[in-house]
């Protein structure tokens, strides 16, 4: 290279050579882009601190073996952005003005790593997504779908979809699905969040939610403005005296299969919890977040079909098929459909439509029903290795919630306690589990072990490898 020398803030020659070399090689119609890229990349990184020199346009462009005319746009124009600067008759030089340090792609999925066994709740077998299926209806999709259909969407979803829906829900679960007050969004999360909005909006404050409950109300619902009042449950599902005395006028329940305790509200506390939404001009939000999945009998039916003006009903693929899909549904009550349809539009634009066009042939063609049936016999037949390998490993344990869903509860002795102690040793064998107490504002203060094992997403033979390693653990 002719720039040989190097001075105390200079840049070699075989170092501008290493970064820019692949640039020069670039297409002749691309190659001034890529030099401008490269440099300005080299800045970002470091690689080129600020005060470097740089070769003279000419020295540069004779190693790159490019025209001069090439080298001297690229350092006009990063000088005109800032990254260069350039002093008459001193050289062109790298700028102080850029921070930026190389961007990093970090993974903030939740996850587990490192464990031995993986007990936490919430979480399907992914496996099990039905990728030949999908992929076949993807490219049937894509070959027939209509050019206008790529537009912004109606904010509620696709008119084949929320029709394909409400089909599926009328038959499945037992809702009055109207599609015209179908709207098709990200899951649960955003269903909820676009309700509580407009709960808020309308001079709500608060909002009830089960105790033990989801975890994530709290904060779900204090993005919406909304605080959380939490809410004792009996037998029959959540108990009427503290919902009266609470003052609430809104709340959030699992009817057909509470979480975490697993119950399916009783016939006469249904009836009484909608006594109860129409005395104080109130909505009762519906997640129905496992209902497809009972083993015992048929799915109860969602309590929306008693009341459709009172009860929010929401739902989504997350369990049946991947929570990554990111889809899901919400039926709202007349007098709430218009505000929340335009709060989706504010806040999405719509659910995007290819992904709606593709789920709706996928139900059309029967392969949603087919999915269900699927997982319904993998996870009892996982509940069953969960279930017997607490007998063998831990018989005094009593568990409950075992009926339908895809994780049970299981109360061990006090002399696993306390629960601190417990979930130290169990952590240090390499095993992960959640504390009911997790799901709980309540405190017992006694010194029982509850815990809410999930299990829909390990095989039998990791179910029962698993509970054995806890044993060993706890009795080591």
């Amino acid at each position: 290279m002719t720039s040989s020398g190097t001075n105390a803030a200079g840049l070699t020659g075989s170092a501008a050579w290493e970064l820019l070399l692949p640039a020069a090689s670039a297409p002749a119609r691309a190659r001034g882009r890529a030099l401008q890229a490269a440099l300005r990349e080299a800045i970002r990184s470091g690689r080129l601190a600020p005060g470097t020199r740089l070769p003279s346009s000419r020295d540069l462009a004779a190693d790159l073996g490019v025209s001069r005319g090439l080298v001297t746009e690229a350092y006009e124009q990063l000088t005109a952005e800032g990254y260069l600067r350039s002093d008459r008759g001193a050289g062109t030089w790298v700028g102080d003005a850029v921070r930026a340090a190389r961007p990093r792609a970090r993974d903030l999925a939740p996850r587990s790593p490192g464990t031995r066994a993986d007990f936490v709740p919430g979480s399907p077998d992914l496996s099990l997504f039905p990728r030949a299926a999908w992929a076949a209806v993807q490219r049937a999709v894509l070959a027939e779908l209509p050019h206008h259909d790529l537009g912004y969407p109606d904010p509620r979803g696709l008119p084949r979809l929320r029709t394909a829906l409400a089909g599926l829900l009328a038959r499945r679960r037992g809702v009055v699905a109207d599609p015209e007050r179908i709207v098709v969004v990200s899951g649960v999360a955003q269903a909820s969040a676009l309700v509580g909005s407009v709960l808020h909006a309308r001079g709500m404050r608060t909002i009830g939610v089960e105790d033990p409950g989801s975890p994530q109300h709290d904060g779900l619902y204090a993005a919406a403005g909304l605080g959380t009042v939490p809410l004792p449950l009996d037998e029959d599902g959540l108990a009427l005296g503290p919902l009266r005395a609470s003052g609430v006028r809104a709340v959030v329940t699992t009817p057909a299969h509470q979480y975490p305790t697993g119950i399916a509200y009783s016939a006469r506390r249904r009836a009484e919890l909608l006594d109860w939404v129409r005395s104080v001009d109130g909505l009762v939000l519906e997640d129905d977040y496992d209902g497809d999945f009972r083993y015992d009998r048929a799915p109860v039916g969602a309590l929306q079909g008693l009341d459709p003006e009172r009860v929010a009903y929401m739902g989504s693929v997350s369990k049946s098929l991947a929570p990554g899909l990111r889809l899901g549904w919400l039926l709202v009550p007349t007098a709430l459909a218009q505000e929340v349809v335009e709060r989706k539009r504010t806040m999405d634009l719509g659910h995007p439509s290819l992904d709606q066009a593709l789920f709706a042939r996928f139900l059309e063609r029967g392969d949603y029903d087919r999915q269900l049936r699927r997982c319904q016999r993998a996870y009892r037949e996982r509940r069953d290795a969960l279930v017997g390998a607490l007998a063998e490993h831990f018989p005094e344990a009593r568990v409950s919630g075992i009926a339908a869903g895809l994780h049970v509860i299981a109360e061990l002795p006090e002399r696993y306690g306390p629960e601190g102690d417990f979930l130290e040793r169990v952590a240090d064998a390499g095993i992960a589990v959640r504390p009911l107490s997790a799901c709980t504002h309540a405190r017992t203060g006694d010194g029982g072990v509850r815990l809410v094992l999930g299990y829909a997403h390990l095989p039998p033979a990791r179910i029962r490898a698993g509970l054995r390693l806890m044993a060993e653990a706890l009795d080591g």
